[in-house]
């Protein structure tokens, strides 16, 4: 896969099967922040933050690229990109969309559109 250009990303990364394990095992290039780790950086304990750090910096430390999902706030993308988050994914930027709208999307940010943040 890597030789045809294709990049692999341990998704909800923290969570279920997604273990320490696999990268060791599987040649990644990425991790995925489970979105409930990003929902969690708002509560009191910050717990989620804790945890949000700590994918970021075992990335950085295995020379992988962090990603972020389930973004929604401002806030939490100020936060993420504080703590040095490389990517991020949520309703903040788009909501799901038909390959149509895609198009329309893609082109607006190309001609200038702003993000929402």
């Amino acid at each position: 896969m890597k030789a045809l250009g294709i990049s692999v990303a341990v998704d909800d990364f923290g969570t279920g099967f997604s273990s320490l394990s696999y990268l060791q095992q599987l040649d990644v290039d990425r991790l995925k922040i489970d979105r409930g780790f990003i929902r969690a950086m708002q509560t009191t304990s910050g717990a989620g933050g804790s945890i949000a750090q700590t994918v970021i910096q075992l990335g950085r430390n295995l020379g992988l690229s962090v990603i972020a999902e389930g973004v929604e706030t401002v806030a939490q993308a100020n936060a993420l990109h504080q703590l040095g988050c490389d990517e991020a994914q949520g309703f903040l930027f788009a909501r799901p969309m038909e390959s149509t709208e895609l198009a329309a999307w893609l082109a607006g940010l190309r001609d200038g559109y702003p993000l929402p943040y």
